[in-house]
């Protein structure tokens, strides 16, 4: 069978690793995950739980979603803030600079 070449990436606010190897044609997203031996580097990783994605697009099944040449899989972390409290939060603190500066 062929051989594909692949990346596996990941990143935490203070280390970030991206590993390129080969795998066999018809090997999945979190087959070519735990063949990359990321979790060697980052052992916090849960793949049977972790969020993944190709290139920025989010996997559905990355059991089942199956790798081509040259995709690079992406490790998500879990999101440590709701996306719509952190705006507000920021929003907020943005209001709060503005009348600050405004006396």
């Amino acid at each position: 069978m062929a051989k594909i070449t692949v990346e596996v990436a990941y990143a935490t606010p203070e280390k970030q690793k991206i590993l390129a190897f080969e795998v066999e044609e018809g090997t999945t997203v979190f087959q070519g995950a735990e063949q990359s031996g990321i979790v060697n580097e980052f052992p916090e990783i849960d793949l049977a739980e972790a969020k993944m994605g190709i290139f920025g697009k989010g996997v559905r099944n990355p059991q089942e979603e199956v790798l081509r040449e040259h995709d690079r899989v992406e490790i998500y972390r879990p999101l440590i803030i709701d996306p719509k409290v952190a705006r507000a939060n920021r929003a907020a603190k943005a209001a709060e600079k503005a009348k600050a500066e405004k006396g």
